[in-house]
């Protein structure tokens, strides 16, 4: 009988440590805006960056550079994925794409929790993902002119926690 009781015990306290490993995963977003981009032609629906934005691109692998990342996502704009590319490039990870008129979908919850994630979009985008991320509407659109704005959102047992930090290149 104390075999048995030890053995339920032992069986128990396994279980109680596989739940509190999930219930402590965090997940954390990191959320830019992509870099400067080429407004010369303004018909021009998908530019390149202009050098000041591939500047910034590269600052941000830089700012990155102690962060492992396991996603890398953009929208499938030139801007984003080439303010990207840098941070990709040292990660050694592939960009991926995601709907901006689907943003934080439960396919992307999924994949991404206990993960830590790069994603760049738009001066709407960005916070609005923040904002569906967070569950509330806390952030407003992005100044045109603002390429500067890294949000980073942490999600570890049911709380929420963000930050908006500003990262000039210059």
């Amino acid at each position: 009988m104390r075999k048995i009781i030890f053995f339920i015990l032992a069986i128990s306290l396994i279980n109680i440590q596989n739940v509190k490993g999930q219930k402590d995963q965090t997940t954390t977003y990191y959320l830019i805006r992509h870099a400067e981009k080429d407004r010369t032609n303004k018909t021009n629906t998908n530019p390149n960056l202009t050098e000041i934005g591939l500047q910034r691109a590269q600052n941000w692998a830089k700012v990155f550079k102690n962060v492992t990342f396991d996603f890398i996502y953009t929208t499938n704009y030139k801007r984003t994925i080439q303010t990207a590319q840098p941070t990709a490039l040292s990660a050694n990870l592939e960009i991926l794409f995601y709907n901006p008129r689907d943003l934080y979908n439960e396919e992307f919850k999924e994949k991404t929790t206990g993960k830590t994630v790069l994603i760049v979009g738009h001066s709407n985008t960005t916070p609005q993902f923040a904002n569906k991320i967070l569950g509330i509407q806390k952030y407003s659109d992005i100044d045109d002119t603002n390429n500067a704005n890294l949000y980073i959102i942490t999600l570890t047992n049911g709380l929420k926690n963000d930050i908006l930090l500003e990262i000039n290149s210059h």
